[in-house]
Formats: structure tokens, sequence, C-alpha cells
């Protein structure tokens, strides 16, 4: 068995046996221009874990996923939410507890949850650069939440590259 076809392609250069002419109009290269995000496939079980939070805790309005620069990675909210807004104040809230875990010589921020009338605004740590702000009615089930979300979070930390 050899590892090139006795006869060499159009271009003159052998062939891997097996290989046709046909098996490679099938394989198509991207478009010019387009590029291939190197991040896709984390971002989309990062989506998967926020939609599935949603599922699993109910009172759970939606999610954004932010970077401690409190710019916008990606969101699982309804459309009457910004989630620029979103990651924004969670890199906020993220300063904020950051500075308190300093002062009070406490470990590294892992999360923080503000309770204000109308539900919960919830931020957690996902490695060093990444926030995750979970936003929950005022009847959620914070424990529950905090029962289900770190797990996630670490599955999450675990998908990013």
């Amino acid at each position: 068995m050899t590892f090139f076809d006795t006869a060499p392609s159009a271009g003159g250069l052998p062939m891997r046996e097996g290989r046709a002419e046909q098996d490679r109009s099938q394989v198509r290269a991207p478009a010019f221009g387009t590029s291939i995000d190197p991040m896709a496939a984390g971002l989309a079980a990062v989506r998967a874990e926020m939609a599935d939070l949603r599922l699993r805790v109910p009172g759970v309005r939606g999610s954004a996923l932010g970077g401690v620069d409190g710019l916008l990675i990606t969101h699982d909210l309804p459309r009457e939410l910004e989630p620029h807004d979103l990651a924004a104040l969670a890199a906020t809230t993220f300063g904020l507890g950051r500075q308190t875990a300093l002062v009070l010589s406490q470990s590294p921020f892992r999360d923080a949850t503000l309770r204000s009338e109308g539900g919960y605004f919830i931020v957690y740590a996902v490695g060093e650069h990444a926030l995750l702000a979970v936003l929950g009615n005022d009847g959620m089930n914070v424990a529950r939440l905090h029962l289900e979300a770190r797990p996630a979070v670490a599955r999450m930390v675990a998908a990013l590259p």
C-alpha cells in the first residue's frame, strides 16, 4: 500500500490514495473576506448554558456575558432589555465587588447579588476576563439560582478559550 497514487494529479503533484478530483469539488473554502471565528464553538456552548439556566431556574428573565471592561460578548435576553447595558452594569458591579474584596482582605471576586423592588441582578465572575450578568424577577429563588449558576459558570470557563 502506497501513500500516493501512481498517477500524478493535473497539477503534476501526486495525490493521496483514494482521493479523486470529484472529492475536491465538494470541499469549499470560505469566501474571500469572510473570517472564521475561533470563539464560535465556545460561544455556542456559553449561549446554551445561558438558555439552560433560564429554563432551569423559574424567574430568570435572561442573562448577558460581558468582559470585565463592560463590553458585551453574547446574551440571552428578551428584546425589551438592552444587553449592552447589562454588560456595562456587570463591569461596574465587578469593580465595586473587587474593590470591596481587596479592602476586606478577602479572596478574589466570585459573585454579587443586587436586589431591588422589581427583581434581582446577579453578577458571576467567569474566569478572569468575563462576567455573567443574570436578571431575575422579584419572586426568583436566589439560592436555587446560585446552585444552578455556579456549575454553569465553571462549564462556561471550560468552553471559552
